[in-house]
């Protein structure tokens, strides 16, 4: 025998049916956007620009030789080596002002071999040997540009805690370019073959070893160099070296005897400028 559902009983079990269909429905369609979104293609990444192309691509271009950003003690063998802090300062001010802008060594080599375009007035600001205050007082004026360094390291001053490492990692993640000083800034015309070649290549595999970095130049200590001497930076794998003459650097004087401009304490602004217009 068949029971039967009073008909009021029964209305309410099918509302309550209806009621859960359109609950779930309902909850359906509200998550089908969700998932329209979740699957929704990611942007592709766009390719980086390509470097743009210059010619002729031979111009010259100033390297400014610096030691010393600071105060000098009254007991230094050279106070000319030593730039104040503020005189510094005011001449990255006058360079900005007058159109510089200030790239790596290494961007420069790529302008000559490559072509890679430089901005229209490009000036390589270098610092020789490796000073605490490379850190404390060029670093931060650099930054604050957005512009490289270019550290010739003397392994020496690092290992007498003249800097650190972690100070010269902060500065490579700042921009800088690393190169190499040799080890001790010894008179390199002067060393037996074996010993020049610690000196000259000695100083690229520590410096690469420890940071990381290609130490692509080459800067002769005290700007003394000879045949040979040029031979042994060749030998090690440098694109190009530096020496202390005077004048704009280009590929015509060599690569591996690039000139640079020095900057001397007493020169400030006015000096600077001159320096500039005087190789210009």
């Amino acid at each position: 025998m068949t029971d039967k559902i009073p008909v009021a009983k029964f209305a309410v079990l099918l509302g309550a049916v209806v009621a859960v269909t359109g609950c779930s429905s309902a909850k359906q369609q509200s998550a089908a956007p969700t998932t329209a979104r979740a699957t929704k293609p990611t942007p592709r990444p766009q390719a980086p620009a390509r470097p743009r192309i210059v010619r002729p691509h031979n111009g010259a271009v100033p390297i400014l030789m610096y030691h010393v950003v600071g105060t000098a003690p009254p007991d230094a063998p050279y106070p000319a080596l030593y730039v104040s802090r503020n005189d510094f300062a005011r001449q990255l001010t006058w360079l900005r002002a007058h159109g510089y802008r200030a790239v790596s060594l290494r961007r420069v080599y790529d302008y000559w071999k490559h072509g890679y375009a430089l901005p229209q007035k490009p000036v390589v600001l270098t610092f020789d040997d490796g000073y605490r205050e490379d850190f404390t007082n060029v670093r931060p004026l650099l930054a604050r540009r957005h512009w490289p360094g270019v550290l010739n390291l003397a392994v020496r001053n690092l290992l007498d805690g003249k800097l650190t490492v972690p100070q010269i990692r902060l500065m490579i993640r700042q921009g800088w370019e690393i190169d190499a000083h040799t080890i001790n800034h010894l008179d390199l015309t002067t060393l037996s073959s074996s010993d020049l070649r610690h000196e000259v290549a000695g100083s690229r595999t520590w410096i690469r070893r420890r940071f990381h970095v290609p130490v692509a130049f080459f800067c002769y200590p005290s700007g003394r160099y000879d045949a040979r001497v040029v031979a042994a930076v060749r030998a090690a794998g440098f694109f190009g070296a530096t020496i202390e003459g005077f004048g704009r650097a280009s590929p015509r004087d060599g690569l591996l005897t690039l000139p640079r401009i020095r900057v001397d304490g007493s020169d400030g602004v006015s000096g600077l400028a001159a320096k500039l217009g005087a190789y210009g």
